[in-house]
């Protein structure tokens, strides 16, 4: 293979080649490490039962609907949002192992880890979306718009999981550690996640917040997937994001991907072999104490 960074056909060959080997060398760690995706369906199953069961009756909903079927999309949109942290802290510990040194070091094109990772997560993530909407069906989801409208809306999901993969890569080439990783990428996660139209609608937010809920990307692919599924929507009256999410969330993937990938080659190509060792100045000098002075 050789090192591909020209915009020619056989270099764009070249590097969708390397892509798809990096993609299979992600996913061959999957079997290896099961408990990744087991725990995070869990947690997953976890939040259905928690707010269907426990806290459904005591969040009605206009017109009573159902509030599982409100709340399903949204633990689909939850979980894909989790699992851009997994990316970053997956990331953040190829970095310090010098596994991304050695993806370096080959003649590959250099956006081919990036984009390996990216669509290994996707699959990924497409196989987590499966068991939890066979555990949705059970606690009384449902799709009610046609064949149709649901690919769209899977697909419109997995869409969501490859743009948040690219800003889980960014958030673990920055990141010193796997420590750090998780710190950071749940701090910026869970406000994503809970001010937004996930487990409640958005009419019973703060006034001030309801805005900063209403544009934020998670409420307007929940908002989309409801009602592509035919699930019960009940979003603010006007506004953009509640008369056109699709496409709101559409220019969200484009906005996202616009700024995200580039940042995250960019942070690529400048990554040092010092950068990658992450040793701070105390351990490196305990070190140089350790070793044997010359004549």
């Amino acid at each position: 293979m050789s090192t591909v960074d020209t915009p020619t056909g056989g270099g764009l060959r070249q590097a969708w080649n390397d892509g798809l080997v990096v993609t299979w060398r992600y996913l061959k760690r999957i079997p290896r490490i099961p408990e990744l995706a087991i725990f995070a369906i869990i947690q997953s199953i976890m939040f259905v039962l928690l707010f269907t069961i426990v806290f459904g009756g005591a969040i009605p909903l206009p017109g009573g609907a159902s509030y599982a079927e409100y709340l399903m999309p949204g633990i689909f949109v939850q979980t894909l949002t989790f699992a851009s942290a997994t990316t970053a802290i997956g990331m953040t510990e190829d970095l310090n192992q010098g596994i991304i040194d050695r993806f370096r070091s080959l003649p590959m094109a250099r956006s081919a880890v990036l984009f390996g990772r990216s669509v290994s997560d996707v699959i990924y993530n497409a196989g987590i979306l499966v068991v939890l909407m066979l555990a949705g069906l059970a606690v009384g989801w449902s799709v009610n718009n046609g064949i149709g409208p649901f690919l769209f809306g899977v697909l419109l999901a997995l869409g969501y999981a490859f743009v948040m993969s690219w800003v889980g890569v960014w958030l673990g080439l920055r990141l010193p550690s796997v420590e750090v990783a998780q710190q950071v990428s749940f701090i910026v996660i869970l406000p994503l996640t809970f001010i937004s139209n996930v487990f409640v609608p958005i009419g019973t937010l703060p006034e001030w917040l309801q805005p900063i809920a209403a544009w934020n990307p998670v409420s307007t692919l929940t908002a989309s997937l409801r009602e592509l599924w035919g699930n019960p929507n009940p979003f603010p009256a006007t506004g953009l994001p509640a008369e056109l999410p699709i496409v709101i969330t559409l220019g969200w993937y484009v906005v996202l991907l616009a700024v995200f990938a580039p940042l995250a080659v960019r942070r690529y190509r400048s990554i040092s072999r010092l950068s990658l060792i992450h040793i701070s100045e105390p351990t490196r000098r305990a070190c140089r104490s350790r070793m044997p002075s010359s004549a």
